[in-house]
């Protein structure tokens, strides 16, 4: 069972910067296609990015282009989301999701708040 801890969560005034990590403890990531998603009171969950395992190829959704960046630290093997510019809109839970093959995982969320 792979076990998912986020971290890095918090609040931050609109213009503020986060950087969300990911990790497993002992266990490597480098096999795993990684997702952040997050979820906002009263609305689905959503995908914000996602990193393949095949090549690192990097899908982000059109509302955080340019503002978040979703990376591999292999030495830590963690996933990290940096998150610039962050907006009112941004607030929301952030999980971490791992998949490989047909099993799937995910991590017990992380609060990220934009406030002024």
């Amino acid at each position: 069972q792979l076990q998912l801890v986020e971290s890095g969560g918090g609040q931050v005034q609109p213009g503020g910067s986060l950087r969300l990590s990911c990790a497993a403890g002992r266990f490597s990531l480098d096999y795993y296609s990684i997702g952040w998603f997050r979820q906002a009171p009263g609305k689905e969950r959503e995908v914000v990015g996602c990193i393949s395992s095949s090549d690192d190829s990097v899908y982000y959704v059109d509302s955080v282009k340019g503002r978040f960046a979703l990376a591999r630290d292999n030495a830590k093997s963690t996933v990290s989301l940096q998150m610039n510019s962050l907006k009112p809109e941004d607030t929301a839970v952030y999980y971490c999701h791992a998949r490989i093959g047909s099993w799937t995982f995910w991590g017990q969320g992380t609060q990220v708040t934009v406030s002024s």
